[in-house]
């Protein structure tokens, strides 16, 4: 019943972000701020990770296909297909949601203690859509252009450690990967994104909008918006996968 409850307050908000709407300029620029600080500030994160990721994918592909019967080129298929379908999107999806998710749930949480959302709903401002809607449509548009770069990131990753171990050849590794590429494939994954982005962002704000008021409940309010993602991610993600492939 707790959960239902939840998810009850949960629609409610967003019936509210998406409500009476606010002057289209004061939006525009606090969509600017929220890219900046959602997908330039979450830039460098993501190509480190990435790049690791293919790294670590075209080694451990490797060292389980060791076999003379088995064509190198496979280990670019099978490198650039995972990047694309499943690590990029999801893992990096993961890494948000602990960045980007407590970033969030603790400004609007500060926000709540400091009052300044009560002040907001006495002057008749929207306060759910001033403050939350800008964050999810800058998610929406920058975390899919991240994962987009976290897929080339990782194939790069993957070719680069190949190449300088010689565990396949620069040609084989990309003979591998145009040969089976889909662009059904592509699309599935940036399904993925735009679902997970709403999840970071929509999850993260609601526990944060609705956080006690003391620094305390703050905290648990940021601790809550990244389990909460985390899971929400992996469930839509098996779910999806389930509907769509």
């Amino acid at each position: 019943m707790k959960a239902i409850g939840y998810l009850g307050k949960y629609i409610i908000l967003l019936s509210k972000v998406f409500g009476k709407p606010e002057k289209g300029n004061i939006y525009w620029k606090r969509f600017i701020q929220e890219c900046v600080a959602i997908g330039v500030d979450s830039l460098g994160i993501v190509a480190v990770i990435n790049l690791f990721i293919g790294a670590v994918s075209t080694i451990n592909t490797a060292y389980q296909l060791y076999s003379g019967f088995v064509p190198r080129s496979i280990i670019g298929t099978i490198v650039s297909d995972s990047s694309i379908l499943e690590f990029s999107p999801t893992i990096t999806g993961l890494v948000l949601a602990g960045k980007i998710g407590s970033n969030i749930a603790t400004e609007i949480g500060s926000m709540r203690v400091q009052e300044e959302i009560d002040a907001m709903d006495v002057m008749g401002v929207n306060s759910a859509g001033f403050l939350i809607l800008p964050k999810i449509l800058a998610a929406l548009f920058t975390i899919p252009i991240l994962i987009i770069i976290a897929m080339f990131l990782s194939i790069i990753g993957g070719y680069l450690i190949g190449d300088i171990t010689g565990t396949v050849s620069g040609e084989d590794f990309i003979a591998g990967a145009r040969n089976t590429f889909r662009i059904y494939t592509f699309i599935f994954a940036m399904i993925k994104t735009v679902t997970f982005s709403f999840i970071i962002s929509s999850v993260a704000s609601f526990q944060g909008y609705y956080a006690g008021e003391s620094s305390i409940e703050v905290g648990r309010a940021s601790t809550r918006a990244v389990v909460v993602s985390c899971v929400s991610i992996l469930v839509a993600d098996y779910f999806l996968a389930q509907i769509l492939l």
